[in-house]
């Protein structure tokens, strides 16, 4: 148990002899030794003022301008104040716009640096102008510039002759008045500073005024000189093993003279918290302080632990993190798991209460049933949102407590608090995502077939079951039951109908499991002639042949008719009298079809359908009930269309079928008219889910809304808060009951369009008892008693009658007949029903006035964003419009509306209300603000309701602040886990950022059979910026790794999300084998965020594969090639490299370019349908695009990956560093050039690879390019590569490519860069390298490698060397030779990785690359499989990817190859020799005479190196002088 002695206990007698024993021991005299390792961004440090303006803009336009206003000129106080000073006046300004909460996640965002990317991604864009030299701030109008706000007016003069410039997604636009198109201005410009204030003032004016669009991007003329740090990542310090030594015996000469602070007093040490020792003995700060050390020192114990001593540690971890004090348990648990390796032997004295083991047992048991959780798993809940460990990070949990922040935060400004809070935040109120579909249960629907009762499928089975039956992938089952219907909505003389005709007849003929149905619309005039009008003609004929015969035949007949109609054609009545004179003779076709027909029947019928289902223009068509969208109706498209919807609503059908949903007794089509998703009419506007919202959450700041004045400069949420107030209400009775609907009308009522919508609005309300109506008021004019008397009679009879008369005299006073009356001189008085109070009506409607109407004009234009006289529709918050002129809006709509909004969620929401008790009209208005507020937050995964069982001994719980918004945050974790190294400080972070009501289940596996963490680990996060002692900014957090071990060999590991690429840039030590004996202070490392990650998915869309090698670039206006990445065909997956900013996404020059165009893409800043694709990354978040690309009509039978040229492309750019002069001849380098790939981590490996290039260049004259992985490579290797390319005339290039979020990852190091010889061979290299040769690092050629790369594969993608068999004594350890090796390989041999060649022409044709990568996708699952990876992966592969042995004198290895073969050896490896175990360097020594030489050789140039570096060093200080500091990043 952990001690926390008051003074005068027993502890404190502890402390004291302690401390005496302690300073009668001898002195410790060991230096502090450990890690720190730091994360910069690769950007300039960026100006908090500008992040925190992101942060506000996240929230709202609105507030972003306010806030603009606010600190114009902010910057003067920088200058002024200290560092912290600034800091609390930045927040204190910020505080004007957000809540306290926003404001404690601001400063956690601040901490993270969440906004520096976009603000960077602005100072990007500004680059690419380029700005004018020697400016602070400019502007760019229409592509010219200038410094100065007085040449702004001479630049619009003749701007609209220019191109308009790229509006990005993210731009701030200033909120000026809407209409016109005027010119756009683009400000750039740094905050607060007085060249932004001179423009920001010139700007802001024209921009009311409707004279110009005014767009911000930030721009710092003068960026920050000192590195930012970032957080939000985790640091690992693995124990390596050390059955082979790989430490390199070469000094480095220690830089580094950096002291550090001990560790935090916080971690418990032998169960003394001396956080809270120094706060009782404050007095004995210093003797507490060297009892800690000796304590740290005397527990630094890394002896192995027994089996029996492993099996309960799970178990006593959370002993000891549960009986510390509840405060304290977190940060005891941090300290366990990130320093397990040394705490384990502590552990195994606990005692676990058998209690206590009980209750985790029966938890474990519950979390198993209830949600999944086994055992051992980890899992994250905030307000029962699970939040995904593997994936998410601290930016993904910022964002989302930021969101549930927003809605808490309203629910709680509504009144609602605590347990109702809870109830309505859980609640699934958004829309399915599902396509919505038209209930196709009508009389117009004229079917050509029924597959349940035709005699043409009676041989097919009948049972649901047989959809369960398993087929081939795509095979349609044949089952007689009516699972999929087609529905054409056809005018018969369209020229589109023919074709849709055929489409039918062609389903139809082949048996395909469709039941198809035509509605026919046309002609509803009674007196409609068929001799005249093709479509009455025909439709009278078919229901003649139907009648007589049955409508299958009259569908054969249709065909029949449009069969003679030729391609571009259109039906005519010829036609039909024609067939119907030569098919049936004995007819009279003419009475057929004539005026006096007797075949009209529902003739109307398809008419009327077609009108209320709201759908567009014709032909439509409907599966299932779901339109095809305009481009599938193509009947090009729609046969393969139609097909897939078939095979995709099968998937659900099996699914309803497996839940017992659909059974043989069921009526198939109900049912499937009964899903949530089919609606009784189609309106994309009230379907579509991209949807606005008002903000009802604020409380009234004016009480009425007669004061125009006032309410001019309110927000535009304290504008809504008004008119949610003030609204009346119109109702069809008097009854006091909750409204779950509450409709605004927003119209210029005195208009007849705007009294249309209000009448459509009351017709529903007839027949709906969910909904009330209110009215706000948008005249066409400034108002006046003339052009608002109707508007001012409808509020004067809500106002002063009951809900009943007002209903109906609404309704009469806006029909065209009163209106006309009124016009005619006919008074108000006289339009009043029975019932009415008119005295009281007339005085009202007299005294009115037109203020509230001006108040709501403003509310219609500044909130709503309509123009004067545009129509919208606003039902529970939900934004619907502006209309279009001619755009009506039926009583049917409004039903729809009525059914979308209570189905997804105000029915849910009224009975949560109910529940609370209040007053209805009260319910009835909280009902309205919590639905829009719930539903206008962006919809989240399903919440998770996670209870224990009991929580006394295993669950530690932390209450929250009473009286405020709290989180509700559970976490289930074993203490012992990768995961809860991550969670323990993550909690510990956001405890001190929200308010939160915290339950950490202790989720023990018992029976451990190995040590569960095999690291100590650092999880960098802050919730703050944190100043220096001199109050000034800190460059940021670093990983600490204090008092380690000094015995053990340890590697550092950078764990950081997803989309980051980092690199070392900084440290004089080996970073993968740091052994602290051996090192006199801290090894420091310095890292670099290089890149952020552009992921996407590419596929053509005439075949639906992905079209492998397809090459994208990337760039920017200035330099359009920047980057550039080649597609695979695993998911069409493809990555790019960039930093923040607006990049421009290309296929490549040359093949790619020739035979593909870019189709469509979504995820990117620019319209789908855009030729020019723009991505913007502008977040640490990572960005996924999806492509697609389409062949040219000329190459539709070319192959991508057949011989043709392709330029070489900038590979040498950002990605890569390259030594020599790079051929932009693509033919020249196939021809004449040997592409060598090596892969290294640490000093010694590196000291090796020097060796092996070296070894290689001494061997041919063949011109030599080395490609190395640029991921591991130490800073003082791609320090010294330039030089020694320079020295040696070879050709060189870094490349690296992050692996794959889809693809099983690996979190070991060393299996990761074996994982990156093998697996992504086919995406490294330009499609310019037709062959590459794989050397280890720890080889040495003694031959012309030229002869391996010229080598005849005989059609094999690659060439291994087989292990050697010659040395006798290794024959047990040759694993190969039996079990499953033996038996996979049939007589094959096993190829050693240590050597290849690789056809990548071959490798790519053939997909190798893709199948290797599928392969180890399956067997990577199983943790047994694949021991060497880069080895066992392609052996495994022999029969699907062939392998050519190469002949076995290309790799010699003593450990397998006997002496005598050693003379002809062409290449020497220095394998690892099992039995012996020999260290490699020694083994290198002794084995190759030449290594000594070579090794000798490159020191020799590496000591030269040094000495010039030292005389620049030199010189560069004494160059410097006192130069003052640019800026600070403030």
């Amino acid at each position: 148990m952990a001690t926390t002695s008051q003074a005068g206990g027993p502890g404190t007698m502890a402390l004291f002899i302690l401390c005496a024993l302690l300073l009668n021991a001898p002195p410790i005299q060991a230096a502090t030794k450990g890690v720190t390792a730091s994360l910069n961004a690769k950007w300039p440090a960026t100006p908090l003022l500008l992040e925190t303006s992101e942060f506000i803009a996240e929230d709202s336009d609105e507030k972003f301008w306010q806030f603009v206003d606010t600190v114009r000129e902010l910057t003067i106080y920088r200058k002024a104040d200290s560092g912290s000073s600034y800091y609390s006046l930045l927040l204190k300004k910020a505080a004007q716009f957000v809540t306290d909460l926003q404001i404690n996640l601001l400063k956690f965002a601040l901490a993270l640096r969440v906004y520096s990317p976009a603000v960077q991604m602005f100072q990007q864009i500004a680059a690419d102008e380029p700005p004018p030299e020697g400016c602070s701030a400019f502007v760019a109008i229409h592509g010219k510039h200038t410094c100065s706000a007085n040449e702004v007016k001479k630049l619009l003069k003749k701007a609209a002759s220019r191109p308009k410039p790229y509006l990005y997604k993210s731009d701030h636009t200033f909120p000026g008045i809407n209409g016109g198109d005027p010119p756009v201005v683009i400000l750039y410009a740094e905050l607060g500073t007085n060249s932004f204030n001179n423009f920001h003032k010139v700007l802001s004016e024209k921009a009311e005024n409707g004279e110009i669009v005014y767009v911000l991007r930030h721009f710092v003329a003068s960026s920050s000189s000192g590195k930012m740090h970032l957080s939000g990542y985790g640091v690992e310090l693995a124990i390596k093993s050390t059955e082979y030594r790989a430490v390199d015996d070469t000094q480095v000469k220690d830089t580094n003279t950096t002291v550090l602070e001990d560790g935090e007093d916080g971690d418990e040490v032998q169960g003394f918290l001396f956080e809270n020792l120094k706060k009782v003995h404050p007095d004995m700060k210093e003797e507490l302080g060297e009892l800690r050390k000796h304590l740290i020192e005397s527990t630094n114990d890394m002896a192995p632990l027994k089996v029996w001593e492993l099996q309960d540690l799970s178990f006593q971890a959370a002993a000891r993190i549960t009986s510390a004090p509840k405060y304290d348990a977190m940060k005891l648990m941090r300290d366990i798991s990130q320093n397990f390796p040394t705490k384990a032997r502590s552990l195994t004295k606990t005692v676990v209460n058998q209690e206590m083991r009980k209750e985790i047992e029966e938890n474990q048991k519950h979390l198993t049933e209830s949600l999944g959780i086994n055992p051992g798993d980890s899992a994250l809940f905030i307000n029962g949102l699970q939040i995904d460990l593997d994936t998410q990070n601290a930016f993904s949990v910022l964002d989302i407590i930021r969101g549930e922040g927003k809605t808490m935060e309203g629910l709680h400004d509504l009144g609602i608090k605590n347990n109702d809070l809870s109830k309505l935040l859980r609640l699934a109120v958004h829309p399915p995502e599902d396509s919505f579909a038209l209930d196709i249960r009508h009389p117009a629907v004229m079917w050509v077939n029924d597959i349940e009762t035709d005699h043409l499928y009676q041989s097919w089975p009948s049972s649901c079951q047989e959809l369960l039956r398993q087929t081939f992938p795509g095979v349609i089952r044949q089952i007689r039951r009516n699972f999929f219907s087609l529905v054409l909505f056809i005018h018969p003389a369209q020229e589109e109908t023919v074709e849709l005709v055929k489409l039918a007849e062609l389903f139809y003929q082949h048996k395909i499991p469709l039941r198809i149905g035509f509605v026919f619309v046309v002609n509803t005039d009674e007196k409609c002639d068929g001799n005249k009008d093709a479509g009455v003609a025909l439709f009278r004929a078919l229901n003649y042949i139907a009648e007589e015969y049955d409508f299958a035949q009259a569908f054969s007949s249709m065909v029949s008719i449009y069969n003679k109609v030729k391609s571009g054609d259109v039906l005519t009545v010829d036609r039909v009298v024609g067939f119907l004179k030569k098919k049936y003779p004995r007819a009279d076709a003419l009475r057929i079809i004539g005026l006096d027909s007797q075949y009209d029947d529902k003739r109307k019928a398809g008419g009327i359908f077609y009108r209320k289902s709201g759908l567009g223009a014709l032909p439509q068509a409907l599966f299932n009930g779901v339109p095809f969208s305009s481009e599938e109706m193509d009947p090009e498209e729609l046969e393969t269309v139609l097909l897939q919807r078939i095979v995709e609503a099968t998937g659900f059908l099996q699914r309803s079928v497996f839940m017992g949903q659909l059974t043989d007794e069921t009526d198939v089509v109900e049912y499937l008219m009964d899903q949530p998703n089919v609606v009784p009419r189609i309106n994309a506007l009230i379907l579509s889910l991209r949807r606005r919202y008002l903000d009802l959450t604020a409380k009234p700041a004016i009480q009425d809304w007669y004061d125009t004045s006032t309410f001019s400069f309110l927000d535009s949420r304290d504008k809504t808060a008004v008119i949610a107030a003030n609204m009346k209400y119109l109702t069809k009775n008097d009854e006091d009951i909750i409204y779950a609907g509450s409709i605004w009308i927003i119209a210029d009522f005195d208009m007849p369009s705007g009294r249309r919508l209000l009448s459509n609005a009351l017709k529903h309300m007839k027949s709906s008892s969910n909904t009330r109506i209110g009215v706000v008021s948008n005249p066409a004019a400034k108002p006046t008693e003339e052009n608002t008397m109707i508007a001012r009679a409808i509020m004067a009879a809500i106002l002063t009658q009951k809900k009943k008369e007002a209903f109906h005299f609404v309704m009469k006073l806006i029909k065209e007949e009163s209106v006309q009356a009124l016009a005619q001189g006919t008074k108000m008085k006289d339009l009043v029903i029975q019932g009415m109070d008119n005295d009281g009506f007339e005085k009202k409607h007299n005294t009115l006035g037109v203020d509230f109407i001006r108040t709501q004009q403003l509310f219609c234009q500044d909130v709503v964003k309509l123009q004067p006289g545009q129509m919208a529709v606003v039902i529970n918050g939900r934004i619907l419009g502006p209309f279009d002129e001619n755009e009506e809006f039926h009583a049917e709509d409004f039903h729809l509306l009525e059914k979308i909004t209570f189905s997804s969620s105000t029915e849910k929401i009224k009975v949560k209300v109910k529940q609370m008790g209040m007053k209805a009209k009260q319910a009835s208005d909280l009902v309205m603000k919590v639905d829009a507020l719930l539903t206008s937050a962006p919809k989240g995964e399903t919440r998770r309701d996670v209870r224990f069982i009991k929580d006394e001994l295993s669950v530690v719980q932390l209450p929250p602040r009473e009286d405020e918004v709290y989180y509700d945050v559970v976490a289930v974790v074993d203490p012992l886990t990768r995961e809860a190294q991550k969670v323990a400080p993550l909690l510990i972070v956001l405890g001190q950022v929200i308010n939160m009501k915290l339950r950490v289940f202790m989720n023990c596996k018992p029976k451990l059979s190995e040590r569960p963490l095999k690291s100590f680990y650092r999880y960098v996060l802050e919730p703050d910026v944190t100043f220096l002692a001199n109050n000034t900014l800190s460059p940021g957090p670093v990983a600490k790794f204090l008092e380690m071990p000094e015995s053990p060999l340890l590697t550092l590991n950078m764990i950081t999300p997803e989309s980051w690429l980092v690199e070392a840039v900084q440290s004089s030590h080996d970073l993968d084998n740091i052994h602290l004996q051996e090192i006199d202070s801290i090894v420091k490392a310095e890292y670099e965020l290089e890149y952020l990650l552009l992921e996407g998915h590419c596929f053509d869309v005439t075949t639906g594969q992905p079209p492998r090698g397809l090459q994208f670039t990337l760039g920017v206006k200035m330099a359009p090639l920047i980057q550039d990445t080649i597609v695979m065909a695993n998911l069409g997956y493809f990555q790019l490299k960039a930093n923040p900013g607006a990049w421009s996404l290309r296929l490549r020059k040359g093949r790619s370019e020739d035979i593909y165009q870019i189709f469509a893409h979504d995820g990117t800043d620019s319209p789908a349908d855009s030729d020019n694709v723009i991505v913007v990354l502008n977040s640490f978040h990572s960005k996924i695009i999806n492509v697609k690309v389409q062949k040219r009509a000329d190459k539709i039978n070319e192959d991508l990956l057949s011989d043709g040229t392709e330029d070489k492309g900038l590979w040498e750019s950002i990605t890569s560093f390259t030594g020599g002069s790079p051929s932009d001849d693509a033919k020249k380098e196939k021809a004449d050039i040997l592409n060598i790939f090596s892969v290294a981590s640490g000093h010694l490996y590196e000291r090796f690879l020097r060796i092996m290039m070296l070894s290689v260049l001494r061997h041919t004259k063949t011109p030599v390019k080395f490609w190395f992985l640029k991921n591991y490579l130490s800073p003082m290797f791609k320090e010294s590569i330039p030089h020694m390319a320079k020295a040696y005339d070879f050709q060189y290039e870094l490349v690296q490519y992050k692996w794959p979020r889809w693809l099983h990852q690996q979190t070991e190091k060393q299996r990761i860069i074996w994982g990156h010889k093998i697996l992504f061979l086919d995406v490294l290299f330009p499609l310019a390298v037709d062959k590459i040769i794989f050397v280890d690092a720890d080889q040495i050629v003694r031959a012309d490698l030229k002869e391996l790369r010229d080598l005849d594969l005989k059609g094999a993608p690659y060439g291994y060397t087989p292990f050697c068999d010659s040395r006798k004594e290794m024959d047990g350890y040759r694993f190969w030779k039996s079990g499953y090796w033996a038996s996979h390989l049939a007589n094959r041999k096993y190829h050693i990785s240590a050597l290849y060649v690789v056809d990548l022409k071959k490798f790519r044709k053939i997909a190798a690359g893709d199948r290797l990568r599928g392969q180890y996708q399956a067997l990577s699952q199983d943790p047994n499989s694949l021991s060497n990876l880069d080895q066992d992966l392609p052996n495994n592969m022999i029969h699907q990817v062939a392998i050519k042995s190469l002949p076995q004198e290309w790799l010699w290895c003593e450990t397998w190859c006997d002496d005598h073969s050693k003379k002809t050896a062409k290449t020497i490896d220095l394998c690892n020799n099992p039995k012996t175990k020999e260290p490699k360097l020694k083994a290198a020594m002794r084995i190759v005479p030449e290594w000594v030489e070579y090794d000798n050789e490159i020191k020799h140039l590496l000591k030269q190196l040094e000495e010039q570096k030292n005389i620049q060093v030199n010189r560069h200080a004494k160059s410097k002088g006192n130069k003052g500091v640019q800026r600070d990043e403030l």
